[in-house]
């Protein structure tokens, strides 16, 4: 017999869309950054349960990597052994692990994207943003002189794990704006 577990689908697509924004933090060239979205994309579409282990075992490797932060791979990798949890065990017991099916729309709390209060200087990016449309690291520190650029990146990092903001570009080519706004 094959158990069914739903979800509200809005909630998987974040969950997925969230992988895609910590994985952006990883190395571009770094194959791990591309196996995690493969496989999160699976999730969405429809699983098995060996896709769960795998996934699990890629979020195990991304903790000690220094990539991102410890504490947002472990978030993620607890939200999908709830959902891994959920459809295996119904009235406690383990349902046949062939396949799953994700139907909509029962739901699990997954959480808004940060509940942190943002500090005073990640108000003023946020400002600056806002005012200037998309801005480089230096256009910041230039309107901040009293902060390094490495203080600045480790912002807009954080406010990109939060989905403020995104990084369009690479390098010396990197730009930041507004989550959702349309290029410049």
């Amino acid at each position: 017999m094959i158990e069914y577990y739903s979800m509200d689908k809005q909630e998987i697509i974040e969950l997925t869309n969230k992988i895609y924004q910590i994985t952006l933090l990883f190395p571009k060239k770094e194959p791990l950054r591309y196996k995690m979205r493969e496989v999160a994309d699976e999730v969405l579409a429809g699983a098995e349960i060996q896709q769960f282990e795998v996934l699990d075992s890629y979020f195990e490797v991304a903790k000690w990597q220094n990539w991102v932060s410890y504490f947002d791979i472990l978030e993620l990798q607890e939200k999908y052994a709830k959902i891994k949890d959920a459809f295996r065990q119904e009235g406690g017991e383990i349902v046949e692990e062939k396949s799953l099916k994700i139907e909509f729309p029962a739901k699990i709390p997954l959480g808004p994207v940060s509940t942190e209060k943002l500090d005073e200087r990640k108000e003023k990016i946020l400002d600056i943003l806002r005012e200037m449309g998309r801005v480089q690291v230096y256009q910041v520190k230039e309107i901040l002189p009293q902060v390094s650029k490495r203080t600045l990146r480790r912002d807009f990092d954080k406010l990109l794990r939060q989905g403020l903001v995104e990084r369009i570009g690479q390098r010396n080519e990197t730009f930041y704006q507004l989550k959702g706004q349309t290029r410049v």
